[in-house]
């Protein structure tokens, strides 16, 4: 089992240090959030700003231990993998409201920053990538759809040699230039999401992993040293639920991504490998991506393509990812990998809604891997169901979750099968 608490690129360059107590007393609030991710901090920050601030934040470790503090930093638009996948449950209709809000992450997470004066190395620019003629159909279409979106960043679809003025690497035949996309130093934004939070009064607990829920019209949270007891209550672990939920975990199932980053690269280095000092990823079922960093780093993510597995030597199976791209970095040295899990949902698309017959108990799970940009949407939606209603939380909500049977005595061979599906079936959704 990999060793998550392992030093990242995130945690060896954070800006804020954050320290909040264990809960060790009984307290009332309006809303309990168990979760201390972009989810759990994501949502009662919207909340807070609509005046709903009487909440409790439970965080089983610290903040930003989960996937949201060892990401890809990546700012890309969109919300699931393919929304045509939901398109039964929202119909055609349903799929052009979801997809007209599916553009707004980068917007929400700039506002943030600037309202509340984050430090999150926010850069534009993001390049899709593709290595074939299928995937540059793919890419032409996708730049006729975010056009449709009237965005005001440049957007520009680049063939052949054009697609050296993004990147430099010879193993990419298409490219899609998105400028209202980019990157972001994903642990910075969520502590200083978490500052923010705490300026409204909300009460936030670390080392405070809940250890029996109650459900009722008054739902009681105990911990091992306190207890809460609330009118509403989020469910906001996604891979860290770890069975408490019975209902919630029968949905999704894990898999992991790994990470690595160089030491700094000249400047003459770093502009060879992206012009645009931007952010990438290929568009296959199970991508490669990578950025640049403020110290001139290149951050390189992945996860296994096909056979479900942690790799023995993180640091050489990601490099030899990362040299297929850029075969003149052979000398380079990695400094850092790091990897963990992260919860996927069948249809790989965000899980959002109320549990059968509780009302009043929420969640928000699933983003199969794009979690840094649509947790901040989803969550704006979500926060709109728990606070008053809204014709898109009740939208989103609606998008039916399946279980994964068998999920818990057969994950390597569930999440390997599914690997194998997606690859396949890219062939016939242009994306391989």
């Amino acid at each position: 089992m990999i060793n998550i608490e392992t030093s990242t690129y995130y945690t060896a360059t954070k800006k804020y240090h954050l320290s909040f107590p264990s809960l060790e007393e009984d307290i009332d609030v309006d809303v309990v959030v168990i979760g201390g991710g972009f989810s759990g901090v994501n949502t009662a920050l919207e909340l807070a700003e609509k005046g709903i601030t009487n909440i409790a934040l439970l965080e089983a470790r610290y903040i930003g231990f989960g996937g949201s503090g060892r990401n890809g930093g990546q700012i890309m638009a969109g919300i699931g993998h393919d929304m045509e996948k939901i398109k039964k449950d929202v119909g055609e209709e349903g799929l052009k409201a979801i997809f007209a809000i599916s553009d707004q992450g980068a917007d929400i997470i700039k506002a943030r920053i600037k309202k509340y004066d984050i430090d999150a190395d926010f850069c534009h620019g993001y390049g899709y990538l593709g290595f074939n003629g299928r995937q540059a159909k793919t890419l032409r279409a996708w730049e006729k759809d975010f056009k449709s979106l009237n965005s005001q960043h440049e957007i520009r679809y680049l063939e052949g040699k054009e697609v050296r003025e993004i990147i430099g690497s010879d193993i990419y035949h298409s490219a899609l230039l998105h400028m209202g996309g980019g990157h972001v130093h994903s642990l910075n934004l969520l502590l200083g999401e978490t500052k923010a939070l705490a300026s409204y009064g909300v009460k936030i607990f670390e080392n405070s992993p809940a250890v029996e829920v109650t459900y009722g019209d008054t739902i009681h949270v105990r911990t091992a040293k306190g207890s809460v007891r609330a009118k509403k209550l989020l469910w906001a672990c996604d891979s860290f639920l770890n069975k408490l939920e019975p209902n919630l975990h029968k949905t999704t199932i894990n898999t992991y991504a790994f990470q690595l980053m160089t030491e700094p690269l000249p400047d003459e280095l770093i502009r060879k490998i992206s012009p645009i000092r931007g952010a990438y990823s290929d568009i296959r079922p199970v991508i490669d991506y990578f950025r640049v960093t403020n110290e001139n780093r290149l951050l390189f993510g992945a996860a296994t393509p096909l056979i479900e597995h942690i790799p023995k030597d993180l640091k050489e199976w990601n490099r030899q990812l990362m040299l297929k791209v850029f075969p003149y970095l052979k000398d380079v040295k990695i400094d850092l990998a790091w990897g963990g899990p992260m919860a996927c949902s069948p249809n790989l698309f965000p899980q959002i809604g109320s549990l059968p017959d509780q009302p009043n108990v929420y969640f928000v799970q699933g983003y199969s891997g794009f979690g840094v940009t649509p947790s901040h949407i989803i969550c704006k939606v979500l926060a709109e169901g728990v606070a008053e209603g809204s014709e898109r939380y009740d939208l989103i909500s609606s998008v039916r979750r399946t279980q994964v049977v068998g999920k818990d005595n057969f994950r390597p061979v569930i999440c390997s099968a599914g690997k194998i599906w997606h690859q396949v079936s890219g062939y016939w959704s242009g994306r391989r």
